[in-house]
C-alpha cells in the first residue's frame, strides 16, 4: 500500500546491522551501534517507510504484552462443589420402634424440612408444605424432623396440619439439627441426588423457594 510497503530489504538489513554491537570487548558499544549513527540511518528514511518500521514496532509490543497477559492468567476459577448432607438416623414420631435414615433416599433428591410445634412461624409453614407435597402427587420426596419437641405435641401439630410425609423425630441433644448447623427454627434444605445440599433456607419457606429448589435439585438429578 504506496511507501509503507516500499521499503527494501537492504534498509531494513542496514537497520538491524546499526541495531546490532560490534565484534569488540564485551559489554562495549561500537561506533556502528551507538544511538547517534542508528538515529541518523533512522532520519534519513522516508516518513512512510519511517512509520512502516514503527507501526511494526507499537505491533510488537502490543502483541508482547497481550502473550504477558495470556501466559500469567489460570484456568476460570469453578465454584466448590456443594456440601454433602450429614447422615442421620431418626426415630419416626410417634413410632419409636421405626426409622428413618438419610440412606433411605440413596440416590434420589430430597427437601428436608426442621420444624416443631413449639415454633412460630412453623405453624403457618407446615401446613404450606403439607400442602405443596400433596400437589406433587408423589412426585418429590419431603421429610419432615421435628426438633426438641414431645412426641404428644408433635403429633398433634402435624395432623392439624395434614401433613403426609414422612417425619422423623429429634429430641434434645438434637444430634441430627446441630450436625446440619440448625440455630433457628424453621429451616429447609435441598439436596441433589448424590446428598449434596444446593440451597438452604433461613426462615418460613415460601412456594416460591418450594418451587425454585425443587426445580434446581431435579435438574440436576436429571443430568447426572
Amino acid at each position: 500500500m504506496g511507501e509503507q510497503e516500499s521499503m527494501t530489504v537492504e534498509e531494513k538489513s542496514s537497520l538491524r546491522s546499526a541495531a546490532q554491537p560490534g565484534e569488540g570487548e564485551a559489554g562495549a558499544v561500537t561506533e556502528a551501534a551507538s544511538p547517534h549513527r542508528l538515529i541518523g540511518r533512522f532520519r534519513s528514511l522516508s516518513r512512510g517507510r519511517r512509520l512502516a518500521i514503527t507501526s511494526s514496532a507499537g505491533l510488537l509490543a502490543v502483541v508482547a504484552a497481550i502473550a504477558a497477559i495470556g501466559s500469567t492468567s489460570g484456568p476460570p476459577a469453578t465454584a466448590p462443589p456443594a456440601p454433602p448432607a450429614p447422615a442421620f438416623t431418626l426415630s419416626v414420631l410417634g413410632h419409636s420402634g421405626e426409622h428413618i435414615s438419610l440412606a433411605g433416599f440413596a440416590g434420589r433428591p430430597l427437601v428436608i424440612n426442621f420444624f416443631a410445634s413449639w415454633c412460630t412461624p412453623c405453624q403457618q409453614e407446615t401446613p404450606l408444605l403439607a400442602r405443596f407435597y400433596r400437589s406433587a402427587h408423589g412426585s418429590i420426596t419431603l421429610i419432615g424432623i421435628d426438633v426438641n419437641d414431645k412426641t404428644s405435641a408433635g403429633l398433634k401439630f402435624t395432623a392439624a396440619a395434614g401433613v403426609s410425609y414422612p417425619v422423623g423425630f429429634d429430641p434434645y441433644p438434637m444430634h441430627t439439627t446441630i450436625s446440619y448447623g440448625v440455630a433457628a427454627l424453621p429451616q429447609t434444605f435441598f439436596l441433589n441426588a448424590q446428598h449434596r445440599i444446593v440451597k438452604r433456607v433461613a426462615g418460613a419457606v415460601t412456594v416460591q423457594e418450594l418451587k425454585a429448589g425443587v426445580a434446581q435439585i431435579t435438574k440436576q438429578a436429571e443430568r447426572s
